[in-house]
């Protein structure tokens, strides 16, 4: 019994293992195709820029607020220095309950060359405050972002070189955590450099970015209104409509240099609250397209963007989660705990290669290599469990709120 026993504890340590190294080496070989793709062409940006600065088109630049007068101020005076000749600033005040209304009209009225609108209606969510932007937005272009965003003031210019390309509907941008101030926010630092911006980058390679992020996106005005805007049935609207552009035959670009600073959570309850939306959401998002699922032929690469969804979303949680609860149980039980020590070194191992790369490519500081330890340590199956919890609450129809997270004015 035990001989068996082991023969398949070692079956899916390999496949377990070969999956991962798969998954590692996909990624950081698309990236880095990705990130050389790049640099060939930032000398055509630069020529862009000196040939372009007289006729670049008008950018709208959407900010939807729902209860962010703690950040509202910063995060529209920082639009204002923006390297980019020709935009104007939306800010949509959501029916908040606080002073976000007035902050953002106060900052309005300042005597300054940008043109800034504050629009102020009934609460009504997030995808409908966007769609109010989208209806009042003069602009050819459309960057949406969130109120309590930063951006690099090269954005714009980075972002509308893509649009050369007619088959570019839109451009996601890259997230990065800006109150990098404990355990908790470091480790969503590496994670939205490791996890994020390197699978953005290997999508990127094929044009097939799958989640184009709320904290930053430029979309060509007549693609979003082509879609029907954003859907209010899901609790990631930036996932649904990245996924109802790709079923329209949209191509998605990613833009590495055009930066949003974000607050992430610093509390692990209000984490565990962000994932546990984000899981429900994608899965709402790709529910609604499930019918490609099995037709490869007539969905073409949108088949293997929805699979790689659920993998990355339901399969992978509970497979990791599973067998490290189950690798425990046989360490105990079997005197096995050397091996799965070493087991969990290699895993390791891995995970730090991948931060070493990732960091020196995004140009991150150093001292975020570290924090792979504790990712694989702990931080992982934490996050994994919510997944887990999203995904049997969300098939057995559980209802759910969208459960703001606080800010703290970090900006």
């Amino acid at each position: 019994m035990e001989s068996y026993l082991l023969s398949a504890i070692s079956i899916y340590l390999l496949i377990f293992l070969v999956l991962l190294v798969t998954r590692y080496s996909a990624m950081i070989l698309y990236s880095f195709m990705d990130h050389l793709e790049g640099l060939y062409k930032k000398d055509d940006s630069s020529a862009h820029q000196e040939r372009d600065d007289s006729s670049l088109p008008l950018i709208s630049l959407v900010v939807p607020a729902y209860n962010e007068g703690i950040v509202i101020q910063a995060a529209i005076r920082s639009l204002l220095l923006l390297d980019y000749p020709n935009y104007e600033i939306i800010v949509i005040d959501d029916g908040s309950t606080d002073d976000t209304y007035e902050k953002a009209l106060e900052v309005s009225r300042e005597h300054h060359a940008i043109p800034i609108r504050v629009i102020t209606k009934r609460n009504g969510g997030k995808a409908e405050a966007l769609n109010t932007g989208m209806t009042a937005a003069r602009g050819e272009f459309i960057l949406n972002m969130d109120g309590d965003s930063k951006l690099s003031s090269n954005t714009l210019r980075a972002c509308i070189r893509h649009f050369d390309n007619p088959k570019i509907g839109a451009v996601a941008g890259n997230v990065k955590v800006i109150n990098r101030e404990n355990i908790w926010t470091n480790i969503q630092a590496l994670e939205y450099v490791e996890g994020l911006a390197m699978a953005r980058k290997a999508q990127s390679f094929m044009r097939i970015v799958n989640i184009i992020p709320g904290p930053l996106g430029m979309f060509r005005k007549t693609v979003l209104q082509q879609v029907g805007g954003y859907d209010r049935d899901t609790f990631a609207e930036d996932c649904d409509l990245t996924l109802k552009m790709l079923m329209r035959g949209w191509q998605i670009a990613y833009e590495p240099t055009a930066i949003a600073w974000v607050e992430t959570p610093s509390r692990l309850l209000d984490l565990l609250k962000q994932r546990y939306r984000w899981t429900r959401g994608i899965l709402q998002a790709t529910s609604k397209h499930s019918a490609s699922l099995w037709q490869p032929r007539k969905a073409g690469i949108n088949c293997f963007i929805l699979w790689y969804m659920l993998f990355e979303g339901i399969m992978w949680p509970f497979s990791s989660l599973l067998g490290n609860i189950f690798f425990a149980y046989v360490g105990i039980q079997y005197g096995l705990s050397t091996l799965l020590f070493y087991w969990w070194l290699q895993l390791l191992m891995l995970d730090v290669i991948a931060a070493a790369y990732c960091v020196v490519i995004e140009e991150e500081a150093p001292s975020l290599i570290l924090y792979a330890v504790l990712f694989r340590l702990f931080y992982i199956n934490i996050i994994d469990v919510s997944k887990v919890f999203a995904t049997i609450e969300e098939w057995r129809g559980h209802s759910m709120t969208w459960g703001k997270l606080d800010r703290e004015g970090k900006l």
